[in-house]
Formats: structure tokens, C-alpha cells, sequence
């Protein structure tokens, strides 16, 4: 399984949290970060989207079908986010777009060593490690990075 943690855009402040929208920084930002994206995913990929409205309009740039999942709310749990995806069992590509801290625990999580900080707009792309190479390594990583990409 490979799996795409894109942290959404950055958005105007205000209240309530889920209805922030994207600031006009944040729809160059998305927009960068669905190009490069639509240049390298796959047709096939899953892709689940916060229901917040910055989330939505980030996932928006792709031009491409997604599904809104309730438990990649903003402060979801690193096992409510791991548990939509069906990590690591999910065959093909799954990209999520949501927030932080979470993506960062998932993708320090998964890598094992590594702490990731997404700026708004990043992308972190990894891939599940075989049970055959996971003996052979020093930490628990679950995964090997891919790409990293910020606007």
C-alpha cells in the first residue's frame, strides 16, 4: 500500500474551525500541490478528504472524484486516520487530505525515526514495508518514503 498524507492549503482564520476557507495563498498553494500530484498519481487512487471546508476546497484542485470521511476531522486520532485508510492492507493508492498534527504523527508513526511538520500544502508519500524487510530493520518503520513535496 502506498499511502499520500497532503496537508490542506493555508486558510483565512475565523470560527467555526470547519467552515475556514482557503486564503487566496492557500488556492495557489493547492493548486501547486494538485499539479504535481496529477502528474503522478495513478487513475485507480482513493481518495478521502476531512469533511472541513478548507480540506474540501484543497481536494477540489485535483479535479478528481473523493470521498468525505467524518474520522479525518480536524484532532482525529493517528488510529482513527490509519483505521479509514485500511493501512496497511488497502492494496494500490490512497491519499488523504487533512490536518495537522495528525498527518505528522502518521507519517513519524509509519517512518519509524523521522518526524515530519507539514507546512501548509505538503505532501508526504510513503509505502508499506514488506513483512520480509521489516526484520532486517533497526526501528519499527512501517513504511519508506516516497516523495516529499511543498509548495
Amino acid at each position: 500500500m502506498e499511502l499520500i498524507l497532503w496537508r490542506h492549503a493555508d486558510a483565512e482564520p475565523g470560527f467555526p474551525d470547519m467552515a475556514r476557507v482557503l486564503s487566496a495563498r492557500g488556492r495557489e498553494e493547492a493548486r501547486d500541490a494538485a499539479q504535481w500530484l496529477a502528474e503522478r498519481l495513478p487513475a485507480s487512487c482513493r481518495i478521502l478528504v476531512s469533511p472541513a471546508q478548507r480540506t474540501q476546497q484543497t481536494a477540489a484542485m485535483l479535479v478528481r472524484p473523493y470521498e468525505t470521511v467524518a474520522a479525518l476531522a480536524p484532532e482525529t486520532s493517528m488510529n482513527h486516520l490509519l483505521a479509514a485508510t485500511c493501512w496497511p492492507k488497502q492494496e494500490g493508492v490512497t491519499l488523504i487530505v487533512g490536518h495537522q498534527p495528525t498527518l505528522g504523527e502518521v507519517a513519524t508513526y509509519l517512518l519509524g525515526e523521522s518526524r515530519w511538520t507539514p507546512r501548509t500544502a505538503s505532501l508526504c508519500w510513503l509505502k508499506s514495508i514488506e513483512p520480509s524487510e521489516k526484520t532486517s530493520m533497526r526501528h519499527q518503520a512501517q513504511a519508506t518514503l516516497v516523495a516529499i513535496f511543498t509548495p
